[in-house]
């Protein structure tokens, strides 16, 4: 297959761009012989947006357990529905995540969430690219995890079976939902097997307490005893840090999702800070986390409230500006996920999304960056392509109303 995208703006001029197969063959001013040929005069092409934390089948619980503190969220509501979690949920939630984020110009995800093999046959069947982790919890029982080393080791085989599209990862919740010795083994297993690792890290400042008081260390130092920091390591959160922490996640190349929007949400009482741990070599991306806490997954809305946060809550206008935000939502997420992706070079992954520069949204564009992030939404995602294939051409992806009927069935039969 292959697709000719002409008079695409790029880089501030009209492009044309070939893809074959999966990846960019050509950029230039030539016509190039292809299979289907995309007009896109008054149109923008960029690399999809990365999500680099989410739980994408909450979904079924947007608006179900709003303006609540994070544990009685938790405890009261969330657990309580998770409990009754079945595959067919997982199903139509994911299917409902993935239609959300291609419309919205996700293109790659980084999920944790249960039933991991569910989540990943939906999401291959919808031809998105997702790093799914097999989630842990071994510190009180939980029925829908089983976090033997057997039973993890059997998930990430199955994972791979799902062809390019789909990363298999490990996913502990949290220092205090995994104890020491699983985490340890983590650590080596995943530095044996090179294999990404997601998880939560100091979201709260009881957390860290907690941690102290049990451990005698920070969640980070902590993690640096099992041999889980490095590059392999998607940190999300991570609000409550130290000028120590921040240091040690930098030096061993740890990748942190920050997720402005569900922090705020739940008033985890500080805000992620940019400058110390964007200066300590940290490689910083964006995530929306779950729609239960978010409530979306819009990326164009986490950009905007990414930067927003940094500039208000630090007093300087000049922190996180449109381009560093923009990166963080792109190449820093490919480069989280080992993703060859998140620009729009020849040799690239043909991971691109077509912005609708009529969108009044995005008029006047003295900058377009600025506008993508401090303007734009969904609204202004006309097209998207992933691994070569159009998911979404003319704001439309074929079953979405199928696909939103039965996420809606799904959601009240979850929490009746």
């Amino acid at each position: 297959m292959s697709i000719f995208i002409k008079n695409a703006l790029l880089n501030g001029k009209k492009q044309n761009i070939l893809i074959e197969d999966n990846l960019i063959s050509y950029i230039g001013k030539d016509k190039q012989e292809a299979d289907e040929t995309i007009n896109a005069n008054k149109k923008a092409i960029l690399p999809g947006l990365i999500n680099t934390h989410t739980h994408s089948s909450m979904t079924l619980l947007r608006s179900y357990a709003d303006d609540l503190p994070l544990m009685d969220w938790l405890q009261t509501k969330i657990w309580p529905a998770e409990a009754k979690l079945k595959p067919e949920h997982i199903r139509a939630g994911t299917k409902l995540a993935c239609l959300e984020m291609i419309k919205s110009g996700t293109t790659c995800f980084n999920d944790m969430y249960f039933y991991p093999e569910e989540i990943a046959k939906t999401t291959s069947e919808l031809g998105m690219r997702a790093v799914i982790g097999i989630p842990v919890i071994d510190i009180f029982p939980n029925p829908l995890v089983d976090s033997s080393e057997k039973a993890i080791i059997s998930k990430i085989e199955e994972l791979g079976k799902f062809g390019d599209l789909i990363t298999p990862a490990i996913a502990p919740h949290a220092v205090y939902t995994v104890t020491k010795e699983k985490l340890k083994w983590i650590g080596d297993y995943s530095e044996e097997n090179n294999l990404l690792v997601h998880t939560h890290l100091s979201e709260t400042e009881q957390e860290n307490k907690d941690c102290v008081k049990k451990y005698g260390k920070t969640p980070t130092q902590l993690l640096k005893d099992c041999n889980l920091l490095s590059s392999r390591l998607i940190a999300a959160h991570s609000v409550w840090l130290n000028e120590e922490d921040a240091k040690s996640l930098g030096n061993n190349k740890v990748t942190l999702a920050h997720c402005p929007a569900a922090n705020m949400k739940l008033s985890v009482g500080h805000a992620f800070n940019f400058a110390l741990t964007r200066s300590c070599g940290c490689n910083i991306c964006l995530g929306t986390d779950g729609a239960s806490s978010n409530n979306n997954l819009d990326m164009f809305n986490v950009m905007k409230m990414a930067a927003l946060l940094q500039k208000y809550d630090y007093d300087n206008p000049t922190l996180m500006n449109a381009s560093e935000t923009f990166n963080l939502a792109t190449r820093a997420g490919a480069q989280a996920l080992r993703v060859n992706a998140g620009v729009i070079e020849k040799g690239k992954l043909a991971d691109v999304i077509l912005i609708d520069l009529k969108n009044p949204k995005l008029v006047p564009s003295h900058n377009l960056e600025s506008s993508l992030v401090y303007s734009a939404d969904s609204s202004c995602v006309e097209t998207v392509i992933i691994n070569g294939k159009i998911v979404m051409q003319n704001y439309k992806v074929e079953g979405e109303d199928r696909i939103v009927e039965e996420a809606e069935k799904s959601a009240m039969d979850l929490v009746k």
